[in-house]
């Protein structure tokens, strides 16, 4: 069988670009002799034959990770494993390629960890502590941790200022290795050699020769008493003793803390783990060698008991060639592209911390636009301000925002509340809120200047559900078979709260189904923009007169579908200008109804109707006068949200506030960001009920929906298929 086995491993490596050396690249001299000990235990297991179509696999001592990539790409060496944060490097700025990658217990990602004397500390307050880090640039040490403290605040990063300026600033002292080149002061904490001879200098340098180096050697640094908090992979925190961990603690973030065990709750973000790399010209060979090597001496390798690839301390050593915790190495063909193994948020995030080589000082604010109109007013909005430059971005939908924001092409969008769930469940984070208050009230102490606005309480707009006064035989409960006009899929007035009233009503068979399906069979037909099938019959398209043809627009989850949103939904229970009525019942918000009653004759919709030609149905059978809403809705809808990605929340919400500062310094201007029919449509960017934006990037998405609606929409999306949730679900942890 040993020999059946072994034929089959030949036939594998038998290609003629097995001519030369297989070359592994090391950086620390217990990492050598482990790199030479595969290489005996290759040439002891393989016959002679293999050995000539394997060749041999050579071992090339570099100074450093850095040093290690300049050799690979030099032909001076193959292959080498990387943090992940590296491996955007190699790939990006240095041409190499991903041939695999390291998958542990928890799947192919780490959490990033700050760990913590049992002490006071917390994640909030690290201001002016000593830190050290598993290395710089790299997921755990510097990637995750730097970002989440971008993202709550805690850390300043100003425009034209490298963000190793600001991370030296806010830390009092620091070790991360493979930043002296970044900024010194970076250093100050690290214990590796000092030598004016390159080759002897090892003084924070990303190699073992570091003792403060890569994830154990920021716990070392911590555990030794020189710095306050140590960031690294949860990996590390594995090997602890037992008889030591009550001494330590974890960050959180939330401000609590927590034992050490308690990682996959307590932790400030996950991201990819390791992967190999090689040249372009060199991946067939790359994949070979590390297949064979896994066959041979993998967890459950033929040849096992002589070498175990991924052990180490038979050499007194951790981590060497590949992290001791890897499980399998999953082998990379040469379809998967850097974002498919890194994973859009973990690509975004380096681009947002400057891993291209761009920066803060890149100012440019991208804003998604789903509408011609939207277009039209984000480009005013943008002539109109002093601040950072604004960039309007055609989407085609809400949902088409926030996948665009994932994929780092777009920056920020205000969503429904539906939608602000689907982008928190994408890895989106809050900005600012819509606030539907009547008055705008400063931030204590008015330090962040006039139009910093914050409150404790974020007003609703409600849900209702509106009739022709003159269809006197229309009510809940004989909705079913009937013509629906909805403001957009997935929305919380047009399409989650009357599904409580309809589709999920007592009696109703659908109650548990998807809300799509039970729609369509539950009335005759309508309007629901984004949806597909009956609930697309009613929708008309788009208005030729602003550029938009009908045939292609029609049914659009944007204002480019005219019975789209509040206004179009009431435009569908009206009837189109001909006088055709199309509608039965319409799903919307109660703001901004009676203005929307007017603007259908001032914009030449319809003419002759008033608030006393419609009526709300209340969820007791009832009927009654559109100003009654607040005892006759469908359940409160929550503010709508800027989202962004988590690197970008400071820079959005300045930037958000630099508007509203020049906009309310001049309140005679034409443009008014709270205003939209001068466009032709309502609730344009964001809501016309809008007063202020407030600060929320305090808060997490869940909080500001408030836990009953986060409930009754998690129910919604756990019982219907959403394309944007199938692309939020695509996660690089997963074992493949």
């Amino acid at each position: 069988m040993r020999g059946f086995f072994l034929l089959l491993l030949l036939i594998s490596l038998s290609d003629s670009s097995w001519g030369k050396k297989f070359r592994w690249c090391t950086v620390s001299e217990r990492e050598q002799r482990k790199c030479a000990e595969l290489s005996k235990a290759l040439v002891a297991v393989l016959p002679p034959a293999a050995i000539n179509a394997f060749a041999r696999l050579s071992c090339i001592k570099a100074h450093s990770t850095a040093d290690c990539i300049n050799k690979i790409r030099a032909n001076q060496a193959d292959a080498i494993t990387l943090d992940a944060g590296d491996v955007y490097t190699a790939v990006k700025q240095f041409n190499l390629v991903m041939v695999a990658k390291e998958l542990y217990p928890d799947g192919g990602c780490v959490f990033a960890v700050a760990v913590v004397r049992n002490q006071s500390l917390d994640i909030r307050s690290l201001h002016k502590t000593r830190s050290c880090h598993s290395g710089a640039r790299s997921t755990a040490g510097w990637n995750l941790p730097m970002s989440f403290l971008l993202s709550r605040n805690y850390l300043q990063w100003y425009e034209e200022q490298p963000l190793s300026e600001a991370i030296s600033s806010f830390f009092s002292a620091s070790c991360i290795p493979g930043a002296a080149s970044l900024a010194p002061e970076l250093c100050t904490l690290c214990q590796g050699q000092k030598s004016y001879t390159r080759d002897k200098n090892y003084f924070c340098e990303a190699s073992e020769n570091e003792p403060f180096y890569d994830s154990e050697g920021a716990f070392r640094c911590l555990k030794r008493g020189k710095a306050d908090v140590a960031f690294l992979d949860h990996t590390a925190i594995l090997h602890i003793d037992e008889s030591e961990r009550e001494s330590y603690r974890l960050l959180c973030a939330d401000g609590s803390r927590a034992e050490l065990a308690d990682f996959r709750r307590c932790n400030l973000g996950r991201g990819p783990g390791r992967a190999v790399v090689t040249r372009h010209n060199y991946r067939k060979i790359a994949r070979k060698f590390l297949t064979a090597a896994q066959r041979l001496f993998g967890r459950r390798g033929r040849e096992g008991q002589r070498f175990q690839l991924f052990e180490s301390s038979a050499l007194g050593g951790r981590n060497l060639m590949f992290r001791d915790v890897t499980e399998k190495l999953q082998i990379l063909s040469d379809e998967v592209d850097i974002n498919q193994i890194l994973g859009l948020d973990y690509v975004a995030l380096l681009k947002g911390l400057g891993h291209e080589g761009s920066s803060m000082d890149n100012s440019v604010v991208r804003w998604c636009c789903i509408s011609v109109g939207e277009q039209k007013k984000c480009e005013e909005w943008a002539l109109n301000i002093k601040s950072d430059p604004l960039v309007c971005v055609r989407a085609v939908s809400m949902s088409d925002c926030i996948e665009k924001i994932k994929r780092d092409e777009v920056d920020a969008v205000s969503l429904d509340a539906s939608h602000v769930y689907i982008a928190g469940k994408c890895g989106l984070v809050p900005v600012a809120a819509e606030y539907y208050g009547e008055t705008c009230v400063p931030a204590a102490g008015g330090t962040k200047g006039a139009a910093h606005y914050e409150t404790e309480v974020l007003p609703p707009v409600y849900a209702v559900a509106v009739v022709k006064t003159s269809a006197r035989n229309v009510y809940f409960g004989n909705l079913s078979g009937r013509r629906s006009c909805h403001s957009q899929i997935y929305s919380p007035a047009g399409w989650l709260l009357p599904a409580n009233h309809t589709i999920r009503a007592s009696g109703n068979q659908s109650s548990h189904r998807d809300f799509n399906t039970a729609y369509r069979e539950y009335f005759w037909k309508g309007c629901m923009p984004g949806a597909r099938g009956s609930l697309c019959k009613v929708c008309i398209g788009g208005d030729e007169d602003l550029g938009a043809k009908p045939s292609n627009q029609r049914c659009a989850a944007n204002h480019n579908e005219r019975y789209y949103g509040n206004m179009g939904s009431l435009r569908c229970l009206v009837g189109d200008p001909s006088g055709k009525s199309f509608g039965d019942v319409a799903f919307l918000e109660q703001h901004s109804l009676l203005d929307n009653i007017e603007n259908l004759e001032r914009s030449g919709w319809s003419s002759g109707w008033t608030a006393q030609d419609l009526e709300l149905l209340c969820p007791g059978g009832h009927r009654a006068p559109l100003a009654q809403w607040r005892e006759c809705h469908l359940g409160a809808v929550p503010p709508s949200v800027v989202m962004t990605r988590p690197v970008l929340t400071t820079k959005i919400y300045d930037f958000l506030m630099k508007s509203q500062e020049t906009l309310e310094a001049n309140p005679d201007s034409d443009f008014q960001l709270f205003e939209s029919q001068k466009y032709g449509e309502s609730d344009l960017l964001f809501k016309d009920l809008t007063e202020c934006l407030v600060h929320t990037s305090h808060l997490d998405h869940r909080a500001i929906l408030g836990e009953e609606f986060y409930q009754l929409v998690e129910a919604a999306f756990n019982s219907t298929q959403a394309d944007i949730l199938q692309f939020c679900k695509q996660d690089v942890c997963s074992i493949y």
